[in-house]
């Protein structure tokens, strides 16, 4: 439940004015890092899992120096996302090394909704990316595939869902702000696309670090039809917007 969310947030807000980050000194190679944020909207892929109102999340990794992680991501969302369940929580394990420059990232995440009334919300999605520096700016394509599944079912009894995307992101020379641009591709006509063929949402945000802090700016937008991604609430929650944000990291 929301409680749940707020108390991770809690937690991880209370160790990052606290503490650095966590290596083990016993040469386990282990480093435990974590974080709290605070969102005016939750969008997934550009489409608010919110309503459009503020979610609170919060994130716990325990990462290896041979490259392999744990982690746990969580935010509070509106009960439309997932048949009444007001949280998604990501449980995911993956890889993650730089070889001469070019960072590769792979594993697999599951998405759990809490509390969706029986139904069968929760998903598999394994992901693959890489980056890595593009002169003054940090370059990253990725993809990320549910294979068909019961619980993104739109038309059939199982479905799958494909989303690629790339990102480019860089420092402003003489300043203490970070600007980004992210495009994506999301394709299969399952729950995730709302039976869409595909759609392809796009940002650009804009955040400034201050020690542990964040606080970022973004404006998000999709091509989706106004009528296909609508909340019970009669909200368009793929319409274009802005959203503010604020988080801490230890």
């Amino acid at each position: 439940m929301l409680k749940s969310i707020l108390g991770l947030s809690a937690v991880a807000l209370a160790a990052a004015l606290a503490t650095p980050a966590f290596a083990d000194d016993d040469n386990l190679g282990l480093t435990i890092n974590g974080g709290a944020t605070v969102v005016s909207d939750y969008r997934f892929r550009g489409i608010s899992q919110t309503n459009k109102h503020f979610a609170i999340q919060g994130t716990l990794t325990i990462s290896h120096t041979s490259g392999f992680y744990v982690s746990t991501w969580g935010s509070s969302i509106d009960d439309y996302v997932a048949n009444g369940s007001d949280q998604e929580i990501d449980l995911i394990a993956g890889y993650k090394k730089t070889f001469s420059g070019v960072t590769v990232d792979g594993g697999v995440l599951y998405y759990y909704y809490p509390g969706s009334g029986g139904i069968n919300s929760d998903f598999v999605e394994p992901y693959f990316s890489v980056s890595g520096a593009i002169g003054p700016v940090t370059g990253k394509v990725g993809v990320a595939y549910a294979p068909k599944q019961h619980a993104i079912a739109w038309d059939h009894e199982r479905d799958d869902n494909l989303y690629a995307y790339a990102e480019l992101s860089g420092a402003i020379p003489g300043t203490p702000l970070t600007i980004g641009t992210h495009l994506g591709v999301n394709k299969g006509r399952s729950f995730l696309t709302a039976g869409l063929k595909d759609y392809v949402d796009w940002n650009v945000n804009v955040s400034y670090t201050w020690k542990n802090l964040t606080f970022g700016v973004t404006y998000v937008d999709t091509d989706a039809p106004k009528d296909r991604f609508v909340s019970f609430t009669g909200r368009d929650v793929a319409k274009a917007g802005f959203l503010g944000s604020i988080g801490v990291s230890f």
